[in-house]
């Protein structure tokens, strides 16, 4: 029987979506946390970009990148994370959630959007771990995602790491 190493669960602030063309202390940091992270089995990312009344997991085979912004430069709508997906950890989450009374659904479509792959574009750049994406339900609250969280807690012990991605100061318009 193989052991799969334990894999953390970690927050990172993703940042603008222009990161990834970016020079910096943000891009260091992203690219040694990789590194020093190791090599997962899979990657659950839990974005605040995908925001949903119940929890959804995506299922795609070869999820795409999607470009969710506007008013960037354009190279930027050109970048790609093609990482394949996985539907089998979809599966596998999707139950560990319905087990603690968490009903899921998964989207057999959905790909990978710029709270998931700027970070994950700097970390592994190979772009070849696959990666399913977990929606949020921001009307529910910190309790229920905290919920959320314990349920997928075996996933770690799977080698999947759980990364949840966001930041601190999202829309900057309503701070002015």
């Amino acid at each position: 029987m193989v052991t799969k190493q334990r894999q953390p669960a970690i927050f990172v602030s993703h940042g603008s979506p222009t990161l990834p063309l970016e020079r910096g202390p943000a891009v260091d940091f992203l690219r040694g946390l990789g590194a020093q992270l190791g090599r997962p089995e899979a990657i659950l990312v839990a974005s605040a970009h995908w925001d949903t009344d119940r929890p959804a997991v995506s299922g795609a085979k070869r999820p795409e990148t999607i470009h969710d912004f506007y008013g960037f430069p354009p190279e930027l709508y050109r970048l790609r994370y093609p990482a394949p997906g996985a539907p089998q950890l979809a599966q596998r989450a999707a139950s560990l959630l319905e087990s603690q009374g968490l009903p899921a659904d998964i989207d057999p479509a959905r790909g990978l959007d710029h709270g998931a792959w700027t970070s994950l574009y700097l970390m592994y750049p190979e772009a070849d771990i696959p990666v399913t994406q977990l929606s949020i339900q921001s009307h529910l609250g910190p309790a229920h995602h905290v919920r959320l969280g314990e349920a997928l807690r075996p996933l770690r012990d799977e080698g999947v790491l759980i990364f949840a991605s966001g930041g601190a100061t999202h829309n900057l318009r309503e701070l002015s």
